[in-house]
């Protein structure tokens, strides 16, 4: 599959490349197992902000490179240096960047293929939705360094998978393989084949969100998110909402015209 490299900015620790309307955003520390230092989590931050204004832009792909991890978790090096007002300070900006990457407004595609644990395994859980491959791994071992998930895995675990199954990956810190997950709820889709085979599935289901009307799809994220903590009554208000403000769209106008007219809605983002 070839991709075109993008040439609006240069990472020192990814690789950004787009094909049409879908961005693939690769972790790029092959040597270390893609493992999510300081260098690493500025530049996420940088690129997700890029993609985020980039209206050319869909649909993103999030993978490691190297073959072995999406990514196997945080600097350890770094950790072990840090205090209580530096640790707090860590997980409060890198909870920030993930939940970033959770309300982007676009659907970002977790690739797993390899080791997803510690901070990997919180960073797959922030995207819209993660596809893996048998090679995957998952786990939250931070209890096993005397410590608990720290970039939002205690809390996106649970709803996730429910208390019960989050409580025993968060207290052993075991690490469990891709056919569980997808078991447990915490992938999507556990996808046959190697690392080329996941991405090529990857892309299908990247391009059938594509060529849905981008202002609904947003919608649609906004809606799920922002409802998942509000009662039902008020979770049903927030829908009422969105689905008014939808109508009031060229993209509503659009579809529901060519639907009536039995052609293809040609949608514009307004």
């Amino acid at each position: 599959m070839q991709l075109i490299p993008s040439v609006s900015m240069a990472y020192e620790t990814l690789l950004l490349e787009t094909d049409q309307n879908i961005a693939v955003l690769t972790l790029n520390r092959p040597k270390v197992l893609n493992a999510l230092n300081a260098a690493l989590l500025r530049e996420l931050d940088e690129a997700i902000q890029s993609l985020a204004s980039d209206a050319a832009v869909r649909v993103i792909l999030l993978r490691g490179t190297g073959g072995k991890a999406f990514a196997a978790g945080a600097d350890i090096a770094e950790l072990a240096e840090a205090d209580a007002a530096i640790g707090q300070e860590l997980a409060a900006r890198v909870q920030r960047l993930f939940r970033s990457i959770e309300a982007l407004g676009k659907p970002v595609l977790a690739c797993i293929d390899g080791y997803a644990l510690g901070g990997g395994c919180e960073l797959a859980m922030a995207c819209t939705l993660r596809l893996a491959n048998p090679a995957a791994r998952f786990g939250q071992p931070e209890i096993k360094l005397g410590l608990i998930p720290g970039y939002g895995g205690s809390q996106r675990l649970p709803r996730l998978v429910g208390r019960g199954a989050a409580l025993k990956l968060l207290l052993t810190g075991a690490v469990i393989d891709a056919a569980e997950a997808l078991r447990i709820g915490l992938i999507d889709e556990l996808v046959e084949g190697d690392s080329e085979a996941l991405l090529a599935r990857a892309f299908d289901l990247a391009r059938s969100i594509a060529a849905m009307p981008s202002l609904a799809v947003s919608a649609a994220i906004e809606a799920v998110d922002r409802g998942a903590d509000l009662t039902l009554e008020n979770a049903l208000a927030l829908e009422a909402k969105i689905f008014g403000r939808l109508c009031e769209t060229d993209d509503k106008r659009e579809g529901t015209r060519a639907f009536l007219e039995k052609r293809t809605p040609v949608w514009t983002g307004r």
